[in-house]
């Protein structure tokens, strides 16, 4: 049994009974821990990566991961002895998941698509790989060779020729043997033992042993963010996957819902860390009392008891007068994770419009898309639901178009460009149209 420190149940908030500014703060995240102090800290470090390449790199790897690297590849030695050192039943769940993820990305990645717009008109979108790809696996309080299938299997789905694969070195120089199986079992063997602000240099600058990306991908603390962000401001720097936030869970339950499991269903974010934010969001106000008694009850059994109580010290339980109110306030908040456990949830999901991910029913916990489902769990999180998708085959590619026009096609199209173009002042335009068809008109075609 683990001691709770200072549980703080869930705080009721009656939706209905609030003013405007008060709803707004009850949907308010944990403020960012982008501080001007940490920024500033991590542009220190990536300027003397930038500056001294692999010599920072080691200087960096033994100052804040304590070891000492002659090479930051992993060889194929280390790759196999990864591979025997794991347990059967973990190798097997690795698998699984791979088969799966790797389906579904594959049956939803981009298509081309090529239709004929005008007669000789023929207009083409082709999904082409970005070319050099770098994925980051933390490796922090918990190994995650979760992650690593979810970088890996897009990425290689989508035809990245270069995929390079950082994650932290262990105190004794190696790197997890489940990240590495994972990343293996996906295909990808360009894996580096480095973390951290510097592995994220080292993608954005290129060293030694690998060339700079094209684009970065991948979670990580404070410091990761702050770095992938920083990179990706700089002029002509990499681009990055999506800004990235605390994790977050939304619940939207019934009265139908088991305790238990919502309580469950919080306290699988709320202990990713101190500033994860969960939400209950219910038209049953008496589930808000027996939720924080199961609270109570599973924190007792959780190892990390310390970090979900910190976190559940600033979600909430909010009260609503029924269930299409509390999907208005689902999508106001844009949850990186959303559970509909209700007795109708299809029902629910039409009135969706805001989430990175959706979960439906009380069979369906947020666990299974973070591991088995096949869906991928690098979702948008701090309100980026809006706009932005979680990670898919796209994320790799770029939708490139393409057009062609024969005699016939410009004859058809050609004089509506150049009206444009003379409307717009730019003459030139037109006149790449028009000296085209004086040519058709001069060949003597119909």
């Amino acid at each position: 049994m683990t001691t709770i420190p200072e549980f703080s149940a869930l705080r009721r908030f009656d939706w209905s009974q609030a003013s405007a500014a008060q709803r707004s703060e009850a949907l308010s995240r944990p403020l960012s821990s982008s501080s001007d102090e940490l920024l500033a800290k991590v542009q220190r470090i990536l300027d003397q990566v930038r500056a001294d390449g692999d010599g920072a790199l080691r200087a960096l790897t033994r100052r804040f991961d304590q070891c000492e690297l002659a090479e930051f590849a992993v060889s194929d030695a280390e790759l196999a002895a990864a591979a025997a050192s794991l347990g059967e039943p973990l190798k097997q769940a690795i698998d699984d998941s791979r088969r799966r993820i790797e389906r579904f990305h594959r049956e939803t990645r981009p298509q081309p698509i090529a239709l004929s717009t005008a007669p000789g008109v023929m207009c083409e979108r082709l999904p082409l790989p970005i070319v050099r790809v770098g994925l980051y696996v933390p490796a922090g309080s918990a190994p995650l060779p979760s992650t690593a299938l979810m970088l890996c299997i897009p990425a290689r789905l989508a035809g990245c020729r270069e995929i390079v694969l950082c994650t932290p070195p262990r105190a004794d120089g190696s790197a997890d043997p489940a990240v590495l199986y994972a990343a293996q079992a996906c295909g990808v063997t360009r894996i580096y033992k480095l973390g951290g602000v510097q592995a994220i240099g080292a993608m954005a600058y290129g060293c030694d042993s690998f060339a700079r990306v094209d684009k970065i991908y991948g979670p990580g603390n404070a410091y990761v963010t702050a770095a992938k962000w920083l990179v990706s401001h700089e002029q002509g720097g990499v681009a990055i996957d999506m800004p990235a936030g605390p994790s977050e869970v939304l619940v939207v339950a019934d009265a139908m819902a088991e305790p238990e499991f919502v309580a469950a269903d919080l306290l699988s974010q709320a202990e990713h860390g101190p500033d994860s934010q969960t939400l209950l969001v219910t038209d049953n106000a008496d589930l808000v009392g027996t939720v924080n008694e199961a609270l109570a009850m599973l924190l007792r059994e959780l190892p990390r008891a310390a970090q979900a109580s910190q976190a559940l010290a600033h979600s909430r339980a909010i009260v609503v007068d029924n269930l299409d109110q509390a999907i208005e306030v689902s999508n106001a908040y844009a949850p990186e994770h959303l559970i509909l456990n209700v007795a109708d949830p299809r029902r629910l999901l039409l009135s969706v419009e805001n989430a990175g991910s959706v979960f439906l029913g009380r069979y369906t916990p947020e666990s299974l898309g973070d591991y088995t489902s096949g869906t991928n769990h690098v979702l948008p999180t701090y309100g980026h639901a809006r706009t932005l998708s979680g990670l898919s085959v796209q994320s790799f590619q770029k939708l490139v178009t393409v057009q062609e026009a024969s005699a016939e096609g410009l004859k058809a199209i050609g004089p509506a460009a150049m009206t444009l173009a003379h409307a717009e002042g730019l003459h030139a335009h037109a006149l790449a149209v028009q000296l085209r068809l004086r040519a058709i008109a001069s060949e003597g075609r119909p």
